[in-house]
C-alpha cells in the first residue's frame, strides 16, 4: 500500500469544480513531482489532500487511514504536512519562533526537539546565522529554507511544498531543490507541485494534470525526454 493514495478525486470551490477524476500514489521514501500549467488544479490538489477543501468524490488515503470527513489539524497530526504556496511563515516572528510553531504538530518524542532543531540548522546554515532575526530580515531563499525546516520540525511522514521556486532566482531554486534531494536521502518523503522543469531532475516520479485531470504519469527522467510536453505544459 502506498503512503499517499488519491482515487478518483473530484473537488474545488465553491459549485465550481476543478479537480477532476485525478488519482495518484505517492510511496515512502520517494519524491513525486505534479506538474502542469497556471490553473491546471495543482494548488486545488494538495488543498484537497490536506484538508482545506472538501472532498466531493473519490477518496484520500494517508498511511492506510481514509481521510474522509477528517478536519486539516488532524490530518497535521498523522504526519501529514503541507507548505503553501508563499511560503506562510510569520515576517515579525524571529527564525527560531518561526520553527517552533510546528511543535503543534510534532510527533513522536517530544525530548528530541532540540536535537532536530540543531540538525535542521546544520542542513540550512544560513538560518542559523539568523537564528534571532525577523523572518522579515531573510531573502526570499532563506524564507524558503525556513518554511521546509518549520514543516520538517513537526516530523511528517509526507511534506508536500506547493511552488518551492516561486519568485527565486534559478541558482537559489537549484538550491532548494539540492536541499530537497538531500532531505530525501534522509528518509523524508516528498509531494512537490512545481512548473519549474528542474523538479524533474530530483524527482522520482511525476504526475502532469491539465485542466484537473490528469494527463500523463511516469519516471521523471522518461517524462524530461519529452520536448513536447515542456512545450506544452512547462512553457519551456
Amino acid at each position: 500500500m502506498s503512503l499517499l493514495e488519491v482515487r478518483n478525486l473530484y473537488s474545488g470551490y465553491g459549485k465550481l469544480e476543478i479537480l477532476r477524476d485525478i488519482t495518484l500514489d505517492v510511496n515512502e521514501g520517494e519524491v513525486v513531482s505534479i506538474l502542469g500549467a497556471n490553473g491546471a488544479g495543482k494548488t486545488t490538489l494538495l488543498r484537497a489532500i490536506s484538508g482545506v477543501l472538501p472532498t466531493w468524490k473519490g477518496s484520500i488515503t494517508f498511511d492506510g487511514k481514509n481521510l474522509k470527513g477528517l478536519r486539516p489539524d488532524k490530518r497535521a497530526q498523522l504526519g501529514l504536512a503541507h507548505q503553501p504556496e508563499g511560503r506562510g511563515i510569520f515576517q515579525t516572528l524571529t527564525v527560531k519562533e518561526n520553527l517552533e510553531l510546528s511543535l503543534v504538530a510534532r510527533r513522536g518524542d517530544k525530548s528530541t526537539i532540540a536535537t532536530d532543531r540543531e540538525q535542521l540548522l546544520e542542513a540550512f546554515p544560513p538560518l542559523r546565522e539568523k537564528i534571532d532575526q525577523r523572518a522579515s530580515a531573510l531573502s526570499g531563499g532563506q524564507q524558503q529554507m525556513l518554511a521546509v525546516a518549520r514543516a520538517m520540525m513537526a516530523r511528517p511522514k509526507l511534506l508536500m511544498v506547493d511552488e518551492i521556486s516561486f519568485g527565486l532566482a534559478p541558482i537559489l531554486v537549484d538550491e532548494l531543490f539540492n536541499m530537497i534531494e538531500r532531505l530525501n536521502k534522509s528518509g523524508t518523503t516528498f509531494l512537490l507541485v512545481e512548473q519549474h522543469a528542474g523538479v524533474l531532475e530530483i524527482s522520482h516520479r511525476t504526475y502532469v494534470i491539465r485542466v484537473g485531470r490528469n494527463e500523463i504519469s511516469g519516471p521523471s527522467d522518461e517524462i524530461a525526454k519529452s520536448t513536447n510536453l515542456a512545450r506544452a505544459y512547462l512553457g519551456a
